[in-house]
């Protein structure tokens, strides 16, 4: 209960600082809003329906990435993580591929792929699929190898051993890498839609409002809305996390 009464109170000290500073006139209100006004306008944006369209594309893409990103990762860091030699033949293209900045990559995959659904898709999946894939490969690591012995010492067979013995080891680490992904989509789909200011999102409802009409209101409402429904995932996330892995007091890598 403290922890909640600390974070609500250093929210309201942010808010009151941001309202402060916005109406102190040190910054242009085109800049930056006061706090008061880009609250109102984000529950105006809730009644908005080209806001609402472009909110369910975002999501719904949303929950396209997190899925694509979790059937490609898991059975690949599986893969990598229980094969040594695999890993070492792969680890230099691994290495080549993880730091690449998504963002650089809109360009290539408009060009491939267009710039439809189909491009945020692809990008806020690559994007998410490494958490998902290292924590997975640093999970196979940690699991104890007597239980593995044993399980092959009673002739478990693979398909039962992989269900029964290492899926349950390693979820406590998929799930946290699960909960990174997710931010990481939400933050590469929006801001492709964003840059591309082409697919219809919330990153492009933003787009033409911020480079068309200069309503910063409105740019930092979406902002929000954002914020907010990214935490609100992370926390069931978590939560359920908790409820279901409670006996696990690894909790993944971070």
């Amino acid at each position: 209960m403290r922890t909640v009464l600390r974070r609500l109170t250093g929210l309201a000290v942010f808010l009151a600082l941001w309202e402060v500073l916005a109406r102190s006139g040190l910054l242009k209100a085109g800049v930056l809003p006061p706090v008061s006004e880009v609250l109102g306008q984000f529950f105006l944006l809730l009644g908005n329906p080209d806001f609402l369209a472009g909110a369910a594309s975002t999501l719904l893409s949303w929950v396209l990435t997190i899925l694509f990103a979790t059937v490609i990762a898991i059975p690949l860091g599986i893969l990598l993580g229980s094969i040594r030699p695999l890993r070492l033949a792969t680890g230099p293209l691994i290495e080549f591929l993880r730091p690449l900045p998504t963002v650089a990559l809109i360009p290539l995959a408009t060009l491939v792929l267009g710039s439809g659904a189909q491009t945020k898709i692809a990008l806020a999946t690559f994007a998410a699929s490494w958490p998902i894939l290292f924590n997975t490969m640093y999970a196979l690591g940690e699991i104890d190898r007597q239980l593995l012995d044993t399980a092959r010492s009673f002739r478990t067979p693979l398909p039962r051993l992989v269900y029964g013995v290492i899926l349950p080891s390693i979820a406590p680490f998929v799930l946290t890498g699960i909960r990174l992904s997710a931010a990481v989509g939400l933050i590469v789909l929006v801001s492709t839609e964003f840059l591309t200011g082409t697919s219809v999102g919330v990153g492009q409802f933003v787009f033409h409002w911020g480079s068309s009409s200069l309503r910063m209101d409105i740019v930092l409402a979406g902002t929000v809305f954002t914020g907010l429904v990214g935490y609100l995932v992370n926390i069931a996330l978590l939560g359920a996390q908790r409820r279901w892995l409670g006996w696990s007091a690894a909790g993944g890598a971070v």
